[in-house]
């Protein structure tokens, strides 16, 4: 069959969108890795068209040529069964190959992606590769957003990035606790027609009790509310692993937050600004999540409470850590090949995260959407929702 034309619209908006994320950059903040968890900017564009260079067009078109025959050690992540890499904390030492030759790299792949998929049939298979590709890249997307603030964030002289770019959208409704009744309900991506990834997969039930759920996330305020009241010096609301990680890190305040001749600023991609306090809290660990709630006497919901709960407020300013730890769904199967390693094998010691944020790509959001991070990141746009 033909790729459809709405596929190959939304794969050519997909790339063109990647390479506007940049454009407000200097050529030295391509290059910068100031954390292992971070990437720098120029690897994000080659990895994610070595994406689809690798698993569209090598295994797919014969006549293909390689751009270059060494990007695939520098581009691949973690992809072992498809061959060797540059490990993650060294991709912020390659300053060769240079961002230019990365565009050129980019421009050759996307065109040979366009030629091929026009001028040949392709199979269900191939088109749901190319529907991951898609959608690895937006999700790269919203990781060059918040590596690029972690890059600049870090910087001493605390650039603005886009003096326009708006982080801080406040929620003028009334607070309320939403109350859901006890009962078993229905979890997982049950559409056949629309795009989700495989650990969405295995609609099942989940029997919840009674509980009441908040129409709006924490803010600013609520939490430096907690700060003020020595909530970082209190040794009983935090787990022992949190309560290690806070004294070993000195961390006192959510991540890019300072205290300046006593008053509270952020630092945002439009630059530093003074606190927010009716904007929604960001940029904190599962672990600063939950020690907040124990303060309110409260918990987080699970992420099976979250999504039988979702259709009842408004989501997606930021993503929402859960009470739940990031493990397969009943009947739960691996894509064979590399593919399966795309999500499967994180499958421990994480934390789920439910929503999305404001750097979540277009197209890209679901209610069964389950995002997983380690419970001491919180370079994403992580808030909270309380549950009691």
């Amino acid at each position: 069959m033909k790729i459809s034309p709405s596929l190959l619209e939304e794969l050519i908006a997909t790339r063109n969108a990647t390479e506007s994320i940049c454009k407000p950059l200097q050529i030295e903040d391509y290059v910068i890795q100031p954390a292992d968890f971070v990437s720098p900017p120029k690897w994000h564009l080659g990895h994610t068209t070595w994406f689809f260079e690798q698993f569209v067009l090598k295994e797919n078109a014969p006549s293909y040529e390689l751009f270059d025959k060494n990007f695939a050690f520098v581009f691949n992540s973690y992809y072992e069964s498809v061959g060797k890499k540059v490990v993650r904390t060294n991709r912020g030492n390659l300053s060769r190959p240079g961002v230019k030759q990365i565009y050129d790299y980019r421009a050759y792949v996307t065109k040979m992606l366009i030629n091929f998929l026009t001028e040949n049939d392709i199979s269900k298979e191939l088109e749901d590769v190319i529907q991951i590709g898609i959608h690895h890249e937006k999700q790269h997307q919203e990781l060059l957003l918040t590596d690029i603030k972690y890059i600049l964030g870090n910087n001493p002289l605390l650039p603005v990035y886009d003096e326009n770019f708006q982080e801080n959208e406040i929620d003028t409704s009334t607070q309320k606790w939403l109350s859901i009744p006890k009962g078993l309900y229905t979890i997982g991506h049950s559409n056949t027609y629309e795009f989700c990834y495989d650990n969405e997969r295995g609609v099942h039930q989940v029997y919840l009790n009674d509980f009441f759920i908040s129409n709006k996330l924490i803010t600013n305020k609520e939490y430096l509310e907690f700060m003020e009241a020595g909530g970082y010096k209190n040794v009983l609301l935090w787990h022992a692993e949190a309560w290690d990680w806070i004294n070993q890190e000195n961390i006192q305040a959510p991540a890019y937050w300072h205290q300046v001749d006593g008053k509270w600023y952020q630092y945002t991609l439009g630059g530093l600004i003074p606190l927010t306090e009716k904007a929604p809290l960001t940029h904190i660990s599962y672990y600063e999540a939950f020690a907040f709630a124990q303060w309110k006497k409260m918990r987080l919901p699970t992420e099976f409470e979250w999504e039988a709960a979702q259709h009842k407020f408004n989501w997606g300013e930021r993503w929402e850590w859960t009470e739940s730890a990031y493990s397969p769904y009943p009947n739960y199967k691996k894509p064979d090949g590399a593919i399966g390693e795309y999500n499967g094998k994180f499958m421990v010691n994480q934390k789920v995260l439910r929503g999305a944020s404001l750097a979540t790509a277009k197209n890209h959001t679901r209610i069964t959407y389950r995002n997983f991070f380690h419970p001491q990141l919180r370079w994403q746009f992580n808030g909270l929702r309380l549950t009691k």
